[in-house]
C-alpha cells in the first residue's frame, strides 16, 4: 500500500507541483480583487463550470456499464455542475437586473 504510495507520487510529481503552484497563484489573484467585483467573478466562474459537465459525461461515455462507482460519481458531478452553471447565470442576471433603468 505504502509501495503504490510512493510510486504513485514519484510518476507525477510535476502534476503535483503545477496543482500546489496553480492553488497559491489562485489565492494571490483571488486576494487581490476588490470587493465589489466578487459577484461578477465568481458568477463567470460558476459558469465555467460547463466545462466540468462535458468532461464528466465524456468520462460517462468511456466508463464500462459494470463500473456503477464511476457512473455514480459522473452523474453526481454533471448534476453539481449544471446546478453551479445555472447558479452562476441567475446571479449575474440578477445583478445586471440592478443596473437597467427602471
Amino acid at each position: 500500500m505504502i509501495n503504490d504510495i510512493v510510486s504513485f507520487l514519484g510518476e507525477n510529481i510535476e502534476m503535483i507541483y503545477i496543482l500546489v503552484l496553480s492553488v497559491f497563484v489562485g489565492v494571490e489573484v483571488i486576494g487581490k480583487v476588490p470587493a465589489v467585483l466578487h459577484t461578477p467573478l465568481m458568477s463567470g466562474a460558476n459558469a465555467i463550470h460547463g466545462v466540468v459537465i462535458v468532461g464528466a459525461i465524456i468520462v460517462m461515455l468511456n466508463t464500462p456499464a459494470d463500473n456503477i462507482l464511476a457512473l455514480a460519481l459522473g452523474f453526481v458531478a454533471v448534476v453539481l455542475g449544471t446546478l453551479n452553471v445555472v447558479g452562476g447565470f441567475a446571479v449575474t442576471d440578477r445583478m445586471l437586473e440592478m443596473f437597467k433603468k427602471k
